[in-house]
């Protein structure tokens, strides 16, 4: 595998990485290389925990910043090599991890490579297994053996964003509800009770349920509850006796993971309801005086964070974050994924001249 050239634009870079497969739990091989490439530079101190690579300046700086992306991808569908393409006179790069987040992940190595005397010290982060389980999530191993490394003043995390700035991030919480039944054979239905019949409440009350929009410091976040899975059944000549309707709920940051469930069991009241999943969101982290002037630096007008994102995770060790990278998030894991060339040269350009501003 050839070594990472980070003297390349970063759009090469970009192709480059995509081009190596890093689905989540395969990511060594990448690790390898971005752990290689950063080590040579003088200028940086990497420590690596897994697959997770943590390089550091060590300039004595007022300020530290921490600017961090995921290496993983969802599972390839015939995406990798990557290729370019254009639509409407736009060129772009098409290919799994375009999106999310390896553009990102680029244009921070790129920057990490040249930025040797930045305004403020900086900690880039580039960490496994984001894609699956929070409990694999190379920052949650981190933050539990290094959690020194997460000291900062502000964060930046690479997600795709359009290339502007979202401030925060939803909450998001799964619960499973359950309906109970008799069973018996489906000629003599009537003998037994039908548990996924029983489950139409449900389906009926998401169905009539209207989201929230609710404002937090600024921005207004939407939030959104809906089935997401349904399972139950025994044979297809049996009156099931039990059915669950797995329901996903995304909270405004403002909420506690406490009052998230408390909304999600007063919604399905009467149902049995079990919380299996529950991360709380952050909220936007813009009155933050670095995170104001990074703002007015790159030019954007912040919007919210609807999806679940690591700076949750930034937020709950006190560290404002934000979210900025190129890339529609609505094409993260589509099997078309696509970054226009423009929005990895704005991104870059934006992170730089913030960083280097005196």
């Amino acid at each position: 595998m050839p070594a990472l050239d980070l003297s390349a634009p970063s759009v090469d870079i970009a192709r480059a990485i995509c081009d190596i497969p890093s689905v989540s739990d395969d990511e060594t091989v990448l690790a390898d290389l971005i752990h290689a490439a950063v080590d040579a530079l003088p200028h940086l101190d990497v420590y690596r925990d897994g697959d997770t690579i943590v390089a550091r300046t060590d300039l004595g700086r007022a300020q530290r910043v921490v600017i961090a992306g995921h290496i993983d991808t969802v599972p390839i569908n015939a995406n990798v090599p990557t290729r370019g393409i254009v639509i409407d006179d736009e060129p772009y790069l098409w290919g799994r991890g375009t999106v999310d987040m390896k553009s990102g992940v680029a244009v921070q190595l790129k920057l990490a490579a040249e930025l040797v005397d930045p305004r403020v010290d900086l900690t880039w982060m580039w960490y496994d297994h984001e894609e699956v389980d929070s409990d694999l999530n190379g920052l949650t191993r981190l933050a539990r053996t290094r959690p020194d490394l997460f000291a900062a003043d502000f964060a930046i995390l690479g997600e795709p964003s359009n290339g502007t700035v979202e401030g925060g991030c939803n909450g998001t919480l799964r619960a499973l509800v359950r309906t109970k039944g008799v069973r018996a054979h489906s000629a003599r239905a009537w003998i037994g009770e039908n548990a996924i019949h029983n489950a139409a409440p449900i389906l009926a009350r998401l169905a009539a349920y209207r989201p929230r929009k609710v404002p937090v410091d600024g921005l207004v976040y939407r939030e959104s509850l809906n089935a997401v899975r349904i399972s139950g059944g025994v044979a297809s000549n049996v009156i099931p006796d039990a059915c669950e309707v797995e329901v996903n709920y995304r909270f405004a940051p403002s909420l506690t993971a406490e009052r998230a469930e408390g909304h999600v069991r007063d919604v399905f009241a009467g149902f049995s309801v079990e919380i299996v999943d529950c991360a709380e969101g952050a909220r936007p982290g813009l009155d933050a005086p670095l995170a104001q002037e990074f703002v007015a630096a790159v030019g954007a007008e912040p919007t919210p964070k609807y999806g679940w994102t690591d700076v949750a995770r930034f937020a709950a060790l006190g560290v404002p974050a934000v979210n900025y990278g190129p890339g529609d998030p609505h094409l993260a894991h589509h099997d078309e994924e696509r970054v226009p060339l423009s929005q990895i040269a704005d991104v870059e350009r934006g992170l730089r001249s913030w960083l280097t501003a005196s």
